[in-house]
C-alpha cells in the first residue's frame, strides 16, 4: 500500500567538524561562540571552511561533513543513501537517527526509530543477549509485553538462541550483527535504519537480511533507510535514493537512475563518440572511433530508448580485410556481461582501407542505464588479435513509454519485442 505521509524531513541540514581538537581551541574563541548563540546569531566560525574532499589537502582547520542538504521522505519508503567513502551518508544517518545535532538546519521526524549504525549499537557489552534485547526495546519505548511477543523471532533470525545468556562481550562480530539487525528490524519501530554493517556477516545472512528489510518495507508499510556500497542489493530493495558527494546532495530520486547516476561518478556524457590514439594503430587495423546515437539525432543529444540507436565504428583495415572482423561484448553499469555484438557477414563487408560499420539496435531494446563495450578484433572468427576491455561507454535514457501504460522500469537491462500470436 502506498503511503505518502511524510515521516522524515530534512532543513538546510549541515554538520561541520573541527579537525584535530574539540572546541575552537581557545576560551576567547569558546566564548564568543556562546555570545552569538545567546544573541539568537549565526556562529562566526561556521562561515570557516571548506568541503569534505578527501582527495585534496585543505588548508582549514574545520570541514563539512553535510553541506544544505533537502529531502522529504514518506512512510513505506524505502531509501539507498549511497556515495564514496567519506561523502557524508554515516553522519547523515547519525543524525537522522539522533545520535548527533546538525549544525544548522532542521530534521523532522514522526514515529519511532531503530537504528543499526555500526556493530553492536546500543548494546552493553557486560549484559547477555536476553537483556540487550528488552534494553533495545525499552530504549525504542516498548512495553515487556511487546518485546516478549518479538523475543522467540528475534532469537531464531539471529541464530544465536545456544549463546543468549552469554554476555555479548564474548560474541564474535559477526554474532554481534546478527542479533543487533534482528533486534533493530523485529522490534516495532516506525522507521528503520541500517548502516552497512551487513558486510560484517556471511553471505547467507546478508541475502536474510536484505529479505527481511524488503519485507519490513513492502510488507509492513515501515520506512528503510540503507546505505550500502552494493548498488545491486539498492537496486532490488529500495524505490529510491539519494546521493552524495563530498557532504553535498548530488541526486535524489528513482533508485535506479541514483544507481546510474553514482556509477556514473555523477557526470553524463556530453557527446557519444570517442576517438583513438596511436594506442590503436597496429600493422593491422587503425581504429579510428566509436560512436553511438539514436538514428533520427545527433552525437550530442541523449540516447532515448525509445528510439532505434546505431553503434558506429570506423576503422581501417590494412591489408587481407576478409579475414578481420569486429565483435563487442556489452556489460551493464554492474560490470555485467550482457551480450555480445558481431556481424556474421563481415567477410564480405569488411574491405582493405576505411571501414564505417554500423550496428543498428531496435527501439526499446536497451533500458534506461549505463553500458560499456569490450572491443576484440578478430581474425579467421576465431583468434582475437586485439582485445580491449571497456572501450566506450554509454548512457540510455527513457524516452518515454508509449506501449500502453507506463508501471515504472521493467526489471533486467534489455527488453526485446517478441512476436506473439494466439493459436
Amino acid at each position: 500500500m502506498k503511503m505518502n505521509r511524510v515521516v522524515i524531513k530534512a532543513e538546510d541540514i549541515s554538520k561541520q567538524y573541527r579537525l584535530g581538537v574539540v572546541g575552537t581551541g581557545t576560551v576567547r574563541d569558546d566564548l564568543k561562540r556562546w555570545w552569538f548563540n545567546v544573541q539568537g546569531k549565526e556562529d562566526p566560525f561556521l562561515k570557516i571552511g571548506e568541503s569534505n574532499d578527501r582527495s585534496s589537502k585543505g588548508e582549514s582547520d574545520y570541514v563539512w561533513s553535510l553541506r544544505d542538504i533537502n529531502f522529504e521522505i514518506n512512510q513505506g519508503d524505502s531509501v539507498g543513501i549511497i556515495g564514496r567513502n567519506g561523502a557524508g551518508k554515516s553522519t547523515l544517518l547519525k543524525i537522522l537517527s539522533q545520535v548527533t545535532l546538525p549544525t544548522t538546519g532542521k530534521i523532522y521526524t514522526k514515529g519511532r526509530i531503530a537504528s543499526l549504525l555500526e556493530v553492536g549499537t546500543g548494546f552493553h557489552p557486560e549484559m547477555t543477549g536476553r537483556e540487550n534485547i528488552y534494553l533495545n526495546g525499552a530504549i525504542l519505548g516498548m512495553r515487556k509485553q511487546e518485546i516478549s511477543r518479538k523475543f522467540d523471532e528475534i532469537v531464531a533470525f539471529s541464530g544465536v538462541e545456544r549463546y543468549i545468556d552469554t554476555p555479548v562481550k564474548r560474541y564474535s562480530s559477526g554474532m554481534y550483527v546478527r542479533l543487533a539487525f534482528a533486534v533493530a528490524a523485529h522490534l516495532e519501530s516506525e522507521i528503520l535504519i541500517v548502516d552497512e554493517v551487513l558486510a560484517v556477516g556471511d553471505a547467507d545472512f546478508q541475502k536474510k537480511c536484505l529479505g527481511k528489510m524488503n519485507e519490513v518495507s513492502k510488507g509492513e508499510g515501515r520506512t528503510v533507510l540503507f546505505v550500502s556500497h552494493n548498488m545491486a542489493a539498492v537496486k532490488s530493495l529500495c524505490t529510491k535514493g539519494i546521493v552524495l558527494e563530498n557532504g553535498l546532495l548530488a541526486y535524489s530520486g528513482p533508485s535506479e537512475q541514483a544507481v546510474s547516476y553514482y556509477l556514473k561518478d555523477g557526470g553524463s556524457e556530453t557527446s557519444n563518440i570517442s576517438y583513438f590514439d596511436k594506442n590503436y594503430d597496429t600493422p593491422i587495423f587503425r581504429l579510428n572511433s566509436i560512436a553511438i546515437k539514436n538514428v533520427s539525432r545527433k552525437f550530442e543529444d541523449p540516447i532515448l530508448e525509445s528510439e532505434t540507436i546505431t553503434l558506429i565504428t570506423d576503422i581501417d583495415i590494412k591489408a587481407n580485410a576478409s579475414r578481420y572482423s569486429v565483435t563487442y561484448h556489452l556489460y551493464n553499469e554492474l560490470g555485467e556481461a550482457m551480450f555480445s555484438l558481431y556481424d556474421s557477414n563481415a567477410g564480405s563487408t569488411m574491405q582493405e582501407g576505411n571501414n564505417k560499420l554500423c550496428c543498428e539496435i531496435p527501439a526499446y531494446f536497451f533500458q534506461s542505464g549505463n553500458y560499456s563495450l569490450s572491443l576484440f578484433v578478430v581474425e579467421d572468427k576465431r583468434v582475437s588479435v586485439f582485445v580491449e576491455r571497456d572501450v566506450f561507454r554509454f548512457t540510455v535514457v527513457d524516452g518515454g513509454r508509449d506501449l500502453g501504460v507506463y508501471m515504472g522500469r521493467e526489471p533486467g537491462y534489455i527488453r526485446p519485442q517478441f512476436k506473439w500470436s494466439k493459436l
